[in-house]
Order: C-alpha cells, then structure tokens, then sequence
C-alpha cells in the first residue's frame, strides 16, 4: 500500500515538473518570436516585419514558428498544470516581450495569446479525455486561426499575412504531433495502463 501511493506521488512529481518545464518553453515562446518578427528574416518589410517563406508562394512573419510551437506548449501547461498556469504565462510571455520588442507588438500579442487561449479551451479541455493528440491538433487548428487573425489585424492593422501565418505554425503543430504521441505513451506506461 505505501508502495502504490509512493508510485502516485512520483508520478504526480513527474507530471508537475515536466509542466514546468513546458510553462518556462511556453513562456519563452512569446518574447523569442516577437524578437523573431523585427531581427530574423529572408525580407524585412520596412516599418513591418521580417519574413520567411512557409510554402510555395506564402510567407509569414519570422515568429510564425515559435508561436506554433508555443501552441502545443500551451496545451501541454493546461494538461499539467491548470488552465491558471498557462493564462499566467501568456501574461508573463508578454511582460518579457516588452524587453525585445515595440510595444504594438507586445499588445497584439498578447491580446492574440489569450483570446486563442478562450477558444483553445473550449476544444483542449472536453476532448483531452478522448486522446491527447486529437486534442492537441484540434485545439491547435482553431488557436493558430483566432491568434493569426487577431495578432496581424492588431500588429500591422492588415490580413496579409494569414495564409502564411496559418501554414507556418500548422508546420510546427504537425511537428509537435509525433512528440505528444511519444508523451502520451510514456504517461501511459509510467501509469500502468500500457506495458513498457
């Protein structure tokens, strides 16, 4: 018996600090592709961003990347953590952008961030249950269209970016897929519901 709950306990210690891990990448996430979008770039739109090609004839702010990266961080604080957790880091994410980046960007991002973070709830959260990785791309899907529309609209007052911003982080979120299916794995070996 004190076995098991030793188990449990080191499971939920595990569990708890990969969300760590995943809130300080979420949270990093942010500033490093404000950063991105004015220093890092094939093109530099004067007054505007750097770009990057993202597919035949598409390109996409530079920080396209990050953010489809910090996406699946995003859900992946959620599942550790708490819905608190990652709100907090997108608050946090923008705090530290204000060292690296202009202040419009640092509001649209933000504004982005937790608008997509409502939306992502209302599709993460009921079908985590179903399986993570379901979860995870669905709820991406529908944050990387809300976060892309928003940011360009508020950052540069234009859509003409979207294809690109779209196609970019559903690059990363498709990247991001085989690692959760991994994580998932290993949650439910570590569980017991799997043999190793």
């Amino acid at each position: 018996m004190r076995v098991s709950r030793q188990l449990r306990g080191d499971r939920a210690m595990t569990k708890k600090t990969m969300g760590y891990v995943y809130l300080a990448g979420f949270a990093l996430c942010i500033p490093i592709a404000n950063w991105m979008i004015g220093n890092v770039g094939t093109f530099c739109v004067p007054e505007g961003p750097c770009l990057i090609p993202v597919g035949p004839g598409l390109t996409a702010p530079s920080g396209v990347l990050m953010i489809g990266l910090a996406l699946v961080l995003r859900d992946l604080v959620q599942r550790n953590l708490g819905v608190k957790w990652a709100a907090g880091a997108v608050i946090g994410g923008a705090i530290l952008s204000a060292f690296v980046a202009p202040p419009a960007l640092v509001i649209a991002s933000a504004t982005a961030f937790l608008l997509s973070e409502m939306a992502d709830l209302a599709v993460y959260t009921p079908l985590q249950k179903r399986g993570l990785v379901l979860a995870v791309f669905a709820s991406s899907v529908v944050g990387l269209v809300i976060d892309s529309a928003i940011f360009l609209y508020l950052a540069f007052g234009s859509l003409d970016y979207i294809a690109g911003q779209i196609v970019g982080k559903a690059w990363m979120v498709l990247l991001a897929l085989p690692v959760i299916h991994f994580i998932r794995r290993r949650e439910a070996v570590s569980a017991g519901s799997i043999p190793a």
